[in-house]
């Protein structure tokens, strides 16, 4: 697969791939930092898209894009660390679900700390008016059957 079309700049896709690299490897070097060395990238993929409620695997797997045993080992990996707890559905026992435990809580408002940090430094180099632009076009739909985007990061949250 070419990385650009031929004697032009590089397709969208790629950039954004490449600044999702960037970002990720500061956040998993801002977790190393803070005594979280054990977070591995799959990990840090998965607890992006936990939210203040428990999420089911089979929603995490088609989220991230790979199997569900695949994000049972994530989970495993990480309920080893003491950063999450699996549990039965009430609705239905069948249905297993993760949480963040107390530990995983106070790790992840370590990275929302960080996380906000690392936008910080951004803004230096690229000014702050490119990164709410930035941020405004990333928060738009791309297509009409895009569902609404998530709330914005630090909006409040349950426990």
């Amino acid at each position: 697969m070419a990385l650009s079309a031929p004697g032009r700049r590089p397709y969208l896709r790629t950039l954004l791939l490449r600044r999702t690299e960037w970002m990720e490897s500061r956040v998993l070097e801002a977790a190393s930092r803070n005594g979280y060395e054990a977070v591995t990238p799959a990990m840090n993929r998965l607890f992006g898209l936990m939210r203040s409620r428990p999420v089911g695997l089979s929603d995490l797997a088609r989220r991230l894009g790979v199997s569900r045993q695949a994000v049972h080992e994530v989970v495993r990996q990480a309920e080893s660390l003491g950063l999450v707890e699996l549990f039965a559905s009430e609705r239905d026992a069948r249905v297993k679900l993760v949480r963040f435990t107390q530990a995983g809580w106070a790790m992840s408002d370590c990275a929302a700390r960080e996380l906000h940090a690392i936008e910080r430094s951004l803004a230096e180099v690229i000014g702050e008016r490119d990164l709410e632009t930035l941020r405004r076009i990333l928060s738009r739909a791309w297509s009409h059957e895009e569902a609404p985007p998530p709330a914005a990061p630090g909006a409040a949250r349950q426990r």
